[in-house]
């Protein structure tokens, strides 16, 4: 019987899915194990990213031996805090293990091929898994994080609603939220926060648990004092980033519990830079911006972008409407690749920067 592999690689990777941006400075890791073509067991890795995926589907019950494997990423060869996922597939007498992705860590970097020779092997990837481990990458390889970003404009491409909070509709709002649980970090301005009183957090059944930290550019500590979002800053880690000295504003933020980077500027590309590389540095490995046009503007021309997602209304704002993206010099985000979901008559892209 031919066996589908395509299916239970993409099994692995929907398994993998639903814990980015929860496993910490690890990679979200599927596993799927199949004897008699048929799935006998799965794992993810954990949140907090351990145990390892592997762990969590053999640590079972159950007679492996002679079934195969099936993994997103290659598996791990070294000793960290945990022993290697590679001696428990070799104990449980996997007989082939088949993976997606090199693992660009060098301490495993194609390891595993040496160790298991013949019994693993791999597979191609599917055209929607191409970016999978993106952030994972650039951690390993260029010690930098994902940063992406989120947008919303209606169909005459204004981003702001005179007359309501709103752009788009409800079910393209529970979306955005799932986006939000994607990623470790939001970042915004106290211009955009103060506006909306927004708490950037994921309200989604299931989710409720998951907040993201919550990164406020605030130059000069404008952010008010009475917002929502104190009401959550102890479910979550919340940073100011600012260039003010003001020890009497410092002093309040530290009393809620609200952790201050200070930077001697925030104007430039490498002020930036300095601060993801502050971000990195203390374990965020997914930034999602979600900010008015300017700084988003800001921030794409520095280059300093990975991906942009955008929803698009299909209600026109006309006079309502304020900050148009063609008239920010941002005209082509309107040209970008369409995400299949359906979000009734509304769309949302994804467009890749670099």
């Amino acid at each position: 019987m031919k066996i589908n592999h395509n299916f239970f690689s993409n099994l692995a990777f929907n398994l993998a899915e639903s814990h980015i941006g929860k496993t910490g400075t690890n990679p979200s890791v599927g596993c799927v194990v199949v004897k008699n073509n048929s799935v006998i067991s799965t794992g993810i890795t954990s949140i907090n990213g351990r145990p390892h995926a592997e762990f969590n589907a053999l640590n079972k019950n159950i007679n492996f031996k002679d079934s195969k494997m099936y993994l997103t990423l290659e598996p791990c060869t070294h000793y960290g805090k945990t022993p290697p996922c590679i001696d428990l597939i070799k104990r449980k007498k996997i007989k082939q293990v088949y993976y997606c992705y090199n693992d660009p860590d060098q301490r495993t970097f194609k390891k595993a091929k040496k160790i298991l020779k013949k019994k693993i092997k791999k597979i191609k990837i599917s055209s929607k898994n191409l970016d999978f481990y993106k952030s994972y990458y650039l951690d390993k390889i260029k010690k930098k994080s994902l940063i992406d970003a989120k947008i919303a404009f209606s169909k005459d491409n204004f981003t702001i609603n005179r007359k309501s909070k709103w752009i788009t509709n409800l079910r393209s709002r529970k979306v955005a939220h799932l986006i939000r649980s994607k990623y470790d970090c939001i970042i915004s301005t106290s211009k955009t926060i103060n506006k909306d009183n927004s708490l950037l957090n994921c309200r989604l059944d299931g989710l409720n648990n998951y907040k993201p930290d919550l990164i406020i550019i605030d130059r000069n500590l404008r952010l008010k004092k009475k917002l929502k979002l104190f009401n959550i800053i102890g479910r979550r880690k919340t940073y100011i980033v600012t260039t003010s000295k003001n020890a009497k504003k410092i002093s309040f933020f530290k009393n809620k519990k609200i952790k201050i980077i200070q930077l001697s500027s925030l104007k430039y590309k490498e002020d930036f830079e300095h601060l993801f590389q502050i971000l990195f540095k203390i374990g965020k490995r997914r930034l999602l911006i979600e900010s008015g046009l300017i700084f988003l503007k800001k921030i794409i021309n520095f280059k300093l972008l990975n991906h942009l997602y955008i929803f698009k209304s299909d209600k026109k704002l006309k006079n309502d409407g304020h900050n148009n993206i063609k008239i920010a010099g941002l005209s082509k985000l309107s040209n970008s690749k369409e995400i299949r979901i359906n979000l009734y008559n509304e769309k949302l892209y994804k467009m890749r920067i670099k």
